[in-house]
């Protein structure tokens, strides 16, 4: 069986330790270990590995690099126990190796999905303008189980939603206020469904919004749209100009009436 000849820390690496061994042919570089799986096996000069020993350092020493390097990625921020499984697996680490990684980062407590789902609900509510469905997206992308996404989003008020969505109401209605009050509160739906609110939660943000204009606004907001159609069907023969206007016009959410009034009002 080969014999252990030597053995030398590493430079660059003081936790690590080149093992040297000879195999018959005189002493060569076998392998590298950590200094936890060292201890543990008592590698020493002197010392015979047969196969199976071998292997099993080898094994262990994959663990506690692969350990190290979780290490390394959590400390930058909280991950969920998927996004840890991908990162090692991108760095070709092997699946059993993984599975004794994720154990051992539960046993010592830096991984924990049910804490992390919390703390990213807790960051989107006080960073981000984004409603539950949105969030609870994002969480199960990460890899979070419905039941602990649940238990996280109780964090998110149905107050506080409220208070963001009306909040986002507010600031892209003066961004949509050359709209109809019609196309504007189409306008708000959409962009808040993107954000993830709940049907519910988006018509009470809406009512809480001042939305419908008055009439001499609307009409401001009118003769803005209708310039811009102008420029499309000035030389269209009048009839044909009449007709296109009240059709661009009508689907820009303005009612007839007022369109009427308007074309009156040119003529």
């Amino acid at each position: 069986m080969p014999i252990i000849t030597k053995i030398t820390f590493q430079k660059k690496n003081t936790d690590r330790y080149n093992i040297y061994m000879d195999y018959g042919k005189g002493e060569e570089y076998a392998f590298s270990v950590d200094e936890d799986v060292l201890i543990k096996h008592q590698l020493k000069k002197g010392m015979e590995l047969d196969e199976f020993s071998l292997n099993e350092i080898g094994y262990q020493d994959d663990i506690r690099k692969s350990y190290n390097m979780a290490i390394q990625y959590l400390s930058r921020r909280m991950r969920s126990e998927t996004e840890v499984r991908k990162h090692l697996a991108d760095k070709e680490v092997e699946e059993p190796v993984i599975q004794e990684v994720v154990h051992k980062l539960y046993d010592y407590k830096f991984l924990n999905d049910e804490e992390y789902a919390k703390a990213f609900v807790r960051t989107q509510m006080n960073t981000s303008d984004k409603g539950k469905g949105l969030i609870r997206t994002e969480l199960k992308e990460k890899g979070i189980s419905p039941k602990l996404i649940d238990k996280a989003l109780e964090v998110y008020s149905r107050e506080a939603e409220l208070s963001t969505a009306i909040r986002l109401c507010e600031k892209h209605a003066q961004k949509y206020g050359r709209d109809s009050s019609k196309i504007l509160k189409q306008k708000l739906e959409q962009m808040l469904m993107r954000k993830g609110f709940n049907f519910d939660i988006i018509q009470e943000a809406i009512s809480e919004t001042e939305i419908e204009k008055e009439e001499d606004e609307e009409l401001a907001a009118l003769k803005y749209q209708a310039e811009k159609a102008k420029r499309k069907y000035a030389n269209l023969p009048e009839f044909e100009y009449r007709q296109k206007m009240k059709q661009t016009l009508f689907r820009k959410g303005f009612s007839f009436d007022l369109i009427d009034r308007y074309l009156s009002d040119e003529e």
